[in-house]
C-alpha cells in the first residue's frame, strides 16, 4: 500500500493532528463529497457547508482565538488542504478564504477591521475572496486598472476583476486598486469591500473546463463609496503586501498538489489491483508497476520538501523562492501524476463518474493560478541573480533621473 511505502511524516505526526484528521476524514465523506454532484450542477456550494466548516473549527485554523480563530498553527490549516485535495475536493474556496484572505487581514489590518471580519469569517456567516487579476491585468500586477479616487472620508472605486474565486458567494472582498492615478503619488492599495454596497456587482459564474463546483466570477465596481476605514495597512503599500503574502498563497497550491497526487495514487492502485485484463489484474502487468512507481517516487520526493516548506511558513522562515520551487514543481508533479494515473483506467478514466476523471480536469488551473509556474520560475531566477537585477533597476533609476 502507498502509506506503506512512503517515509512516515513527522509534520502530522501528533495526536492533535491525527485527530483533527479523522475528524476531516469524516466530514469530507459524510458532509462533503455526496454534495459534490449537485454542486457541481450550481456552479457553487451551499452556504451551509460553509457552516458547516466554521461550526467544526475548519475555516481560519490558524487565526487566533480572541478573533474567533482555532489558534493552531499553519500546519493544521495545512493538513485541512491536503485532505481536500486527496479526494479532489475542489467545490468550497476554504483555503483562499482562510488562509489568503484572513491571514492578510491578521496581519495588516487595524484592531477594528479584524474585530469586524475574522470572527465571521471563522464561522462561516461571511464568505470572502480576493480581487487582484484584472481581464488585461494576470500575473502583472502592476498594470491593473482598477482606481480608487481620494473624495475626502471614502475612496470611489471603479474598475473590474475576473477569475474571483469565491466571487459569486462572497460577502467581502480584499480588492486592489490604484490609489492617487495619475499623480507621482499613484501607487497599489488594498481596499476591503463589502458586496451589498451599492455599485459592487457580480457576474455570472463562469463556465470551467474543471474545478465546476467552486464559483468564479467577474467582479464590476461602477463608483462604489469605500470607507477610508477600509484600507487595508497603508496608502500605496498594497504590492508589498500583496508580494509577501503571496507566498503562502503558493504554498496552499503545493499542498493540494501532494494531496490530489497522493489520492490519483491510492485511487489508481486500487482500481489496477481488481480490474484484470488478459486474466491477470492490470497491477500485474511490469508496465503498470514501472508507472506507479515512478508516480510514488515522484511525490514522495515532493512531498519531503513540501513538508519542511510547511514548517517554515509555520515559523515564518519560508523564503518566497523556495515557495516558487514548491508551488511549480509539485503543480507540474501532481498534473503528470494524475495523467499517468488516467491512462491506467483506461476508458473509465475519461467517464467523470471516476474521480479521476475530475481529477485530471481540476488539476490544469493549478499550473495557472497564484502566479503560474513560468512566473515562478522568473521569481526562482531573480533570486538566484539577485544582485545583477539590483544592479541593472539602479541603472535605470539614474538614466530616468538624467532625463
Amino acid at each position: 500500500m502507498l502509506q506503506d511505502v512512503l517515509i512516515k511524516r513527522e509534520i502530522y505526526a501528533s495526536e492533535e493532528h491525527q485527530m483533527m484528521q479523522q475528524m476531516i476524514r469524516d466530514f469530507i465523506k459524510n458532509e462533503v463529497a455526496p454534495q459534490m454532484e449537485q454542486w457541481e450542477k450550481d456552479g457553487m456550494v451551499s452556504r451551509a457547508i460553509w457552516e458547516r466548516a466554521g461550526e467544526l473549527g475548519l475555516l481560519c485554523i490558524d487565526m487566533p482565538e480572541a478573533y474567533g480563530g482555532a489558534g493552531l498553527d499553519f500546519s493544521f490549516s495545512a493538513l485541512f488542504m491536503e485532505e481536500l485535495g486527496r479526494k479532489g475536493i475542489s467545490g468550497p474556496g476554504f483555503s483562499l478564504h482562510s488562509d489568503i484572505v484572513a491571514p492578510y487581514i491578521l496581519k495588516y489590518g487595524t484592531e477594528a477591521q479584524k474585530k469586524k471580519y475574522l470572527p465571521l469569517m471563522a464561522t462561516g456567516e461571511m464568505i470572502t475572496a480576493i480581487g487582484m487579476t484584472e481581464p488585461d491585468c494576470g500575473s502583472d500586477l502592476q498594470a491593473l486598472r482598477t482606481t480608487a479616487v481620494d473624495k475626502g472620508d471614502h475612496y470611489l472605486v471603479n474598475g473590474q476583476k475576473t477569475f474571483i474565486t469565491n466571487g459569486y458567494m462572497s460577502d467581502m472582498s480584499i480588492v486592489a486598486v490604484k490609489t492617487n492615478p495619475g499623480t507621482p503619488q499613484e501607487g497599489i492599495s488594498l481596499l476591503i469591500m463589502e458586496s451589498a454596497w451599492d455599485g459592487f456587482e457580480k457576474g455570472v459564474p463562469f463556465k470551467k473546463i474543471g474545478m465546476k463546483a467552486q464559483d468564479t466570477c467577474e467582479l464590476f465596481f461602477d463608483d462604489v463609496k469605500v470607507p477610508k476605514e477600509n484600507l487595508l495597512g497603508q496608502e500605496g503599500m498594497g504590492f508589498k503586501m500583496m508580494m509577501t503574502e503571496l507566498a503562502r498563497e503558493r504554498m496552499s497550491v503545493a499542498i493540494s498538489a501532494i494531496g490530489g497526487a497522493k489520492g490519483a495514487l491510492e485511487d489508481t492502485i486500487e482500481y489496477t489491483t481488481t480490474r484484470r485484463a488478459f486474466k491477470s489484474p492490470i497491477a500485474g502487468f511490469q508496465n503498470t508497476q514501472f508507472k506507479l512507481a515512478e508516480c510514488a517516487t515522484q511525490l514522495q520526493i515532493h512531498q519531503t520538501f513540501v513538508d519542511r516548506c510547511v514548517a517554515l511558513l509555520a515559523e515564518h522562515k519560508l523564503t518566497p523562492e523556495s515557495a516558487s520551487m514548491a508551488k511549480y514543481s509539485a503543480s507540474d508533479m501532481h498534473g503528470k501524476v494524475v495523467d499517468e494515473c488516467l491512462q491506467l483506467f483506461g476508458g473509465y478514466g475519461y467517464m467523470w463518474e471516476y474521480p479521476i476523471a475530475r481529477m485530471y480536469a481540476d488539476n490544469r488551473v493549478a499550473r495557472i493560478y497564484a502566479g503560474t509556474n513560468e512566473i515562478m520560475k522568473l521569481l526562482i531566477a531573480r533570486g538566484l541573480f539577485k544582485e545583477m537585477f539590483q544592479e541593472m533597476k539602479a541603472r535605470a533609476k539614474q538614466k530616468m533621473q538624467k532625463a
